[in-house]
């Protein structure tokens, strides 16, 4: 219930005064969530594909395991790589906020032309006492049914599959969490993602 009043939230803020990202907020049809994001940090700005693109493939920031003395915070950012046309000659790469540790993937691809168009978050549950990771990986479905996993980690599990948008990704907007300092950092915690219109 609280993320389809957000989302609602969200919508009503793009028709009113979200205009001044890449593309604008005004090109999609809905926003697509999952049911089962962490818990902790707030909801970044939403960054959208320029007019005419559409998301091909994806990248993530994940940090590596920090052994049984360090602190893991797992999933820390999700770009999307918009494609116009030729997926590998004219692309645009779109991120939210993303958290200060860990590398960017190599982009993984859907095949032949076809794009992303639903996804599905691996999150570790709150941890009472332990390391809290919170968003550890995520999964998205292609338009021809090709189903790409990126090289996060294994904690927790994968959720249900979102909704999926006919017309592909055209945006994300990321929940994260800011460095804690000394205490239990979690960094990305959900993730909402933007239908295209056409």
């Amino acid at each position: 219930m609280e993320q389809t009043v957000g989302a609602k939230l969200l919508l009503l803020w793009v028709i009113c005064c979200g205009h001044g990202r890449v593309g604008g907020l005004s090109g999609y049809t809905k926003v697509i969530e999952v049911t089962n994001g962490g818990p902790w940090g707030d909801w970044a700005w939403p960054e959208m594909c320029p007019d005419g693109f559409f998301s091909s493939g994806f990248s993530i920031k994940v940090e590596p395991p920090q052994g049984i003395q360090g602190d893991d915070t797992a999933l820390n950012g999700i770009r999307l790589h918009c494609a116009g046309g030729n997926a590998e000659l004219n692309t645009h790469v779109v991120e939210s906020q993303s958290g200060r540790w860990g590398v960017w993937s190599e982009p993984l691809w859907c095949p032949d032309g076809s794009f992303l168009v639903a996804f599905s978050l691996r999150v570790e549950p709150p941890m009472t006492p332990g390391d809290n990771t919170a968003a550890n990986n995520v999964r998205f479905r292609c338009s021809d049914g090709t189903e790409l996993e990126g090289p996060g980690q294994t904690w927790g599990d994968f959720g249900n599959w979102s909704e999926p948008c006919p017309k592909g990704l055209c945006g994300l907007q990321i929940k994260i969490e800011r460095p804690r300092g000394l205490r239990d950092d979690t960094a990305v915690n959900d993730v909402r993602f933007f239908c295209c219109l056409s």
